[in-house]
């Protein structure tokens, strides 16, 4: 790769020099008559090839190739730069969209619009998978997963792969090549989710149904997931069992913020409705600190803060959309709050450094619900859909146009709050439903 891109540099640096000269040797003069392609190489590297994958730059050899006036991969045109062209050399990058009509070749065309064609096929990368609408959806819901270079081929079918079922192809519904969607197959495991095309296999960094570093589940039925918060304001009064809600419940109980909602700034206080805490005992193996629990210390330790992200389920009603406010996610040291210093002055601190979720107003679309660009209400259409938020996100004040000074580290993961309050923004008068589970901190 270094290779490439010094031969791209370099011939660029050549160019600009000529171009000071008008009446150079090496000019470029575009030519009559047809191209004559005998080879196609690499740009950095003397090997034959009959395709290269879209942004790959390839370098055609013969002769009379200034003669080429517009050249097509397929039906997409590539940009041409005169300065790296010869009378026996091209280079050029294949473009990065998909065709609409795939013929596996070259077109080279004059000035006279005479076509000379060379066959060459254009792969698309390796898809990428960037995330799942849901990481938690149920076997048989419709999911939406997102990424690059999710192509199908009428030869080389896309397939979506989870632990121990896929998906057939004839199921998918391809948006563009950035979104597809589809139903969780029958016998899903959790697990990677893994995307294959015709380029070849991308595999996700997330995993469906995950388990790992689960904090808060409501049940207690992962690893150290724990069934209830810790402090003033545990989860006790918001938390909520399958069937007692109009939704279904993701995964047994879940925690529900509800209640009505000034518009003003910081104009709603509702603890009770409207948060949770765990304040840890340093001194509790039960209910010490979250970052002590051997797999978060190991991540920690694996990652660094800035490779993390807090991941969990979210459904609001579209009859209860979310309109005012935004969503503390504090996660708290020792120094801030324990069980022993019980306090909640650090919610109105502007020293103390926290996230904000609040796609209503920002249009930041973390759950990958839809496009909430200039939001003023925000529901997830009756859906449970992931919510990611990196921890190198964690720089707000209690504010969500204000950087906190203070810097957000590992000391700040022993205990955590949510709490639907402020966000420095005035909304609309609103009655929020917001529904909760599986809190976790995993690989981002």
């Amino acid at each position: 790769m270094k290779n490439k891109y010094f031969i791209i540099s370099a011939l660029a640096v050549l160019a600009l020099s000529a171009s000071a000269c008008k009446d150079y040797p090496d000019r470029f003069n575009l030519t009559d008559g047809l191209p004559s392609v005998t080879d196609i190489r690499y740009a950095n590297k003397d090997v034959h090839i009959t395709q290269a994958y879209m942004g790959e730059i390839i370098c055609l050899l013969g002769s009379n190739l200034t003669s080429v006036q517009q050249l097509y991969f397929n039906d997409q045109a590539a940009a041409l730069n005169t300065s790296y062209i010869t009378d026996n050399t091209l280079l050029v990058a294949v473009p990065n969209n998909m065709p609409d009509s795939t013929t596996n070749k070259i077109y080279l065309i004059n000035q006279s619009l005479d076509t000379t064609t060379v066959d060459f096929q254009v792969l698309p990368p390796t898809p990428v998978i960037s995330a799942m609408s849901c990481e938690w959806a149920p076997v048989g819901s419709v999911v939406t997963l997102y990424g690059k270079y999710l192509f199908d081929d009428a030869n080389v079918p896309l397939t979506v792969s989870f632990q121990n079922a896929d998906v057939n192809n004839a199921d998918i519904t391809f948006i563009d090549a950035t979104e597809i969607c589809f139903k969780v197959p029958e016998g899903a495991q959790p697990g990677y989710v893994s995307v294959t095309t015709v380029s070849g296999t991308g595999t996700s960094k997330f995993q469906y149904k995950d388990t790992r570093n689960m904090l808060f589940d409501w049940d207690g039925s992962y690893g150290d997931a724990r069934a209830i918060g810790y402090g003033w304001r545990d989860g006790s009064k918001v938390i909520h069992s399958a069937g007692q809600d109009s939704f279904e419940a993701l995964d047994g109980n879940y925690i529900v913020f509800s209640g009505e909602m000034s518009g003003g700034i910081g104009g709603t206080w509702n603890e009770d409705g409207m948060s949770f805490n765990y304040w840890p005992n340093p001194d509790d193996a039960t209910y010490g600190e979250l970052s002590a629990q051997s797999e978060f210390a190991e991540m920690i330790k694996t990652y660094g803060v800035g490779g993390l992200a807090l991941k969990f389920e979210c459904l609001i009603p579209s009859s209860n959309p979310w309109m005012s406010a935004g969503l503390q996610l504090m996660f708290s040291s020792n120094k801030v709050v324990t069980i022993n210093s019980a306090t909640n002055a650090y919610f109105s601190s502007a020293t103390f450094p926290r996230a904000i979720w609040m796609p209503w107003y920002t249009g930041q679309d973390y759950a990958m619900a839809g496009n909430y660009e200039n939001a003023i209400s925000y529901d997830t259409y009756d859906e449970w859909v992931t919510v990611t938020v990196p921890l190198s996100e964690f720089v707000y004040t209690y504010d969500i146009n204000k950087i906190c000074a203070t810097t957000f580290n590992e000391d700040y993961l022993t205990g955590l709050t949510f709490f639907l309050w402020h966000g420095g923004v005035e909304g609309t008068d609103c009655n929020p439903v917001i529904a909760i589970d599986n809190i976790r901190v995993v690989p981002n």
